[in-house]
């Protein structure tokens, strides 16, 4: 199975796109989208959208994953930011008819490194360990893209071990 894991953001979206099955997974491609921050809200989403079709198109993901949305209260301006660029992701997978599965930070990062409270620079090697990267995931962006994906490999492994179990 092919999933694309998506971290959202309005100036960098990290992309990781994953092969996994029962036993392994591999990385296909790693990258980030950026977009100019000179530019207006409507015209970054333009570029995020285009992007995420380009994207799309070459991986023929057959899940998307994506980060859920977290507002903490000193930031509520980042969670909207984030929202906007998410629900053009979401847009943009549902006009592809691609199934999208979202997970939370805490739930990435506790079925990445076993922490739900993980710090970046953990979280980068715990991908780097697991995909047995020669080089450091970055920017931070990219390695927690890879990261969703592999949470969501995770959980699609749950499910097809519960189901053959017949759980």
């Amino acid at each position: 199975m092919r999933i694309l894991g998506i971290d959202p953001g309005l100036q960098v979206c990290g992309y990781g796109c994953l092969e996994a099955d029962v036993y392994r997974e591999q990385l296909i491609e790693a990258g980030f989208v950026r977009t100019d921050r000179t530019l207006s809200l409507e015209q970054r989403l333009d570029h995020i959208a285009r992007d995420i079709d380009a994207l799309l198109d070459s991986l023929q993901p057959e899940i998307v994953a994506v980060e859920e949305l977290y507002a903490h209260y000193a930031h509520p301006r980042t969670a909207i930011l984030m929202g906007h660029a998410r629900g053009v992701i979401l847009q943009r997978c549902g006009q592809q008819s691609i199934e999208v599965r979202s997970f939370s930070a805490t739930k990435i990062k506790k079925a990445t490194t076993g922490n739900g409270r993980a710090s970046k620079e953990q979280m980068q090697r715990a991908v780097q360990a697991v995909l047995q990267l020669s080089e450091l995931p970055e920017p931070n962006d990219v390695a927690d893209a890879i990261a969703i994906a592999m949470c969501c490999a995770n959980a699609l492994k749950v499910d097809v071990l519960s189901k053959s179990s017949g759980r």
